[in-house]
Formats: C-alpha cells, structure tokens, sequence
C-alpha cells in the first residue's frame, strides 16, 4: 500500500498555531529518499513542518533508507545511521530550526548474539544512536501489511529473537516497537523478560479498521484497551501518542474532499489518546508525528494543533511531559 502526500489538498485546511511557545520533541518522524511506496521527504521538507510549530528536536526512525551498497550484508543497515548522521550535521548548520537529537535504527535481533557486531557499528556510525527497531507487524490476512519473514504474530517470544534482545540490554540500548493491536500481549511479555530495556511502543499499538475488522471498530477498541492496560503494568514501557492517520487505521481522512480541521480530528481519535494518557500517566507518554506518513491525511500544523487541544485537560507540567519531557528522557536528548 503506496503512502501519497497531496500539497494542494493539505493546503485548503490553514489554522493558526495554537500555543505556539509550546517547546515541543518530535520523537517520530522519517527521511524517504528512494522508497518508491513512501513520499519524498527530506531535511528541507522536515524543516518546513517542524517551522509551524516549536518543535526544537526529533528522533528519527528506520525506515529501511540509506543502506549500504557494499560491504557484508549484515552490516549494511549500520548505512542508514551514517546517512541520517550526515543530515543531522547539516541540520547544525540551521540555528532556530529543529536538530534531529537521536537516531533509531534496525538490525534483525534474530541473528542471536551475533547482532553486537551490528549494534556497535551503528554506535561507532554516529553519537546519537540510541537502538533500534525491528517491527514485529503481521496480521493473517493478506491486504494488512505484514513484515516480509514473519510467519505468525509472536516475533518477540522468539528465542534467537530474545537472545539478539539480551544484546540490546547488554549494551544499554532502547527498542521501538511496532505492531498491530492484537500482538501486543507478546510485547507485555518481552517487556516483563527484559525489564531493564526501555522499550517505546509506536502510534498508540496500531488499532485496525480494514479487511476482516472493518465495521468493528467499538469491538477492536475493546481489545486494544486490553492490550494497553496489560503492557502498561511494565514500567519500562513508554507509549508513542500518534499514528492514527495511516490508512490501515481506517479513519479514512485520506479520502475527504478537504483535509481534516483539528477538530474533526479530535472528534474522531481522542478517545485513543485520552485511554493511553489515563493507562501510562503523562510522564510515560509522548505526543509523536509520524511524518511524512501521516501526512497522507492531514498537515503538520493541524496535527500538532489537535495533539494540544487533546492536552488542553492537562496540567503544565503534564502537558510539557508529553510534548517534550518524555522523549527527552527517553531518548537521552541533550
């Protein structure tokens, strides 16, 4: 499923920034280079978003660009770290705009112990690794994205999986997660195995609204209330306050004949954020983008827009976690 971005449809929603001292950490965003599924986005473009609001510093994640051309094969993800640090430097060279402050990566757990040589490449690559993500998404039926090696939902009970994990703790890296609503059990149990691992769970665990769960959205959010509550009860787990735009999620913004206002968006998602804020508490949650992914259904300025009005029920310091304090924490943002 191709991510589309269209300027000129964004472009009929324009709201004025609300709360625009508001300092803000993206802690989710992507660079897409040579994807052909994904839209081109790079520091410029970034630049342009993160300008709308106060946004001083992002995390970027793995998005499978930059790799190495050469070299061995198992190395050649620790390329996507050199190829973000490069822009990082060059973001620098741009006082007043937002510095990318940490670097998510990949590497493939699965090869058991032998993942330390990878993991330190990626570190020797550059200072602001923080760990990596390998996702974990998979779902039986065939129009849901599933990871390309996965055969069932459980990547994390895996043993050589847990046995790269261990690697992870060794050297005192994070891990993002990234699944679909129903898989979210297994990470509760990776979590208690590794309770030392902070481990950030992305866009809010994946609610699904397609193929065999359309039309069954008050059914899924059961489940996925479920979920939360239980991988919430591991206090090395920080959730990610975002995502919800994809068009697996099934809101279908994407297809209006106008982009959605913030307030159409918080009419429609609150619900999500506002279970996730109660179940974690605000200093284990952060407001994310997920550009330029989710911009295939709204601007930057009118998702950061609905994230403060869904904030608007919380105290300062509670807000500045969330739009700031977490992902500083988390993440060891200077």
């Amino acid at each position: 499923m191709s991510i589309v971005v269209r300027p000129e449809w964004l472009a009929q929603v324009r709201e004025e920034i609300i709360d625009p001292t508001r300092r803000i950490v993206d802690p989710h965003h992507h660079f897409f280079a040579v994807n052909p599924d994904f839209p081109h986005y790079d520091l410029d473009k970034l630049h342009a978003d993160t300008a709308t609001h106060r946004v001083e510093q992002t995390v970027y994640l793995q998005c499978w660009e930059g790799y190495r051309t050469d070299g061995p094969e198992h190395l050649r993800v620790v390329g996507e770290t050199e190829w973000v640090h490069g822009i990082a430097m060059e973001a620098r060279k741009r006082p007043g705009q937002a510095q990318i402050g940490a670097i998510m990566a990949t590497a493939d757990l699965r090869s058991g112990a032998a993942v330390r040589e990878v993991l330190e490449a990626h570190r020797a690559a550059s200072p602001l690794f923080r760990g990596i993500r390998q996702i974990a998404a998979w779902d039986a039926y065939d129009g849901i994205l599933s990871m390309e090696g996965l055969v069932d939902g459980n990547l994390y009970g895996q043993a050589a999986f847990r046995e790269g994990f261990r690697v992870l703790a060794d050297m005192g890296l994070a891990f993002d997660a990234y699944h679909y609503f129903h898989q979210t059990p297994f990470l509760a149990d990776l979590a208690r195995a590794f309770p030392t691992v902070p481990i950030v769970l992305d866009h809010l665990g994946t609610p699904l609204n397609v193929g065999p769960y359309l039309g069954r959205s008050e059914e899924i959010f059961v489940t996925w209330q479920a979920g939360l509550r239980e991988i919430a009860r591991c206090p090395n787990v920080t959730m990610k306050l975002g995502g919800l735009a994809m068009p697996w999620n099934g809101f279908g913004f994407e297809h209006g004949e106008r982009p959605p206002s913030s307030d159409e968006i918080v009419a429609r998602q609150a619900r999500y954020y506002h279970f996730a804020i109660e179940t974690f508490g605000p200093d284990r949650c952060m407001f994310e983008s997920n550009f330029p992914v989710d911009k295939c259904a709204m601007s930057y300025e009118v998702l950061w827009n609905a994230f403060k009005k869904m904030a608007a029920r919380y105290s300062e310091t509670e807000k500045d976690q969330m739009f700031r304090g977490t992902a500083s924490r988390v993440y060891g943002l200077g």
